[in-house]
């Protein structure tokens, strides 16, 4: 009898740190709710973290129940996606839905310019796919809107 209420509290327990999903839009896309932000370890917080480190940081919230992971083409830029692409290898990819995004375009070393132009768009996805070694994005978006292009005729693309 202690021992079927000991499984009875585990299994609550096991409930409790169950991470949430919600749909995002209308077309039945679903997430954890709770997502992993992937832009520092690559950049911005210091020196980057080791690449394995990373790799099993990002399996590690997988396993955990973290299925959104964030991330952009600036971040890096570029080598982000590049680190998620090689987290994701080995049959994780199906474990997730991917999020990555475009309008910031990197001009020189230290200079952007945020880009709507539709040509733009269309390289940059493919860009990302190629970085992420993906055939496809789940959840692809503007990063910050180019006030000079409508942005009915950026995502028109």
């Amino acid at each position: 009898r202690e021992r079927e209420r000991e499984r009875e509290r585990e299994r609550e327990r096991e409930r409790e740190m169950e991470v949430k999903k919600i749909k995002l839009g209308s077309q039945g896309l679903e997430v954890s709710a709770q997502g992993l932000g992937c832009m520092g370890m690559s950049q911005s917080y210091g020196v980057p973290k080791p690449e394995d480190e990373m790799i099993e940081l990002i399996r590690h919230a997988i396993d955990s129940g973290i299925t959104h992971l964030d991330t952009s083409d600036v971040y890096g830029p570029h080598t982000n996606e590049i680190l998620i692409g090689k987290a994701l290898k080995g049959g994780w990819r199906e474990k997730v839905q991917l999020a990555t995004k475009f309008g910031i375009k990197r001009i020189e070393t230290q200079n952007v310019e945020i880009c709507g132009d539709p040509a733009y768009v269309r390289a940059a996805c493919e860009a990302s796919l190629k970085r992420l070694d993906v055939d496809y994005i789940d959840l692809y978006y503007v990063h910050r809107i180019d006030t000079r292009i409508p942005i009915e005729v950026t995502m028109g693309e």
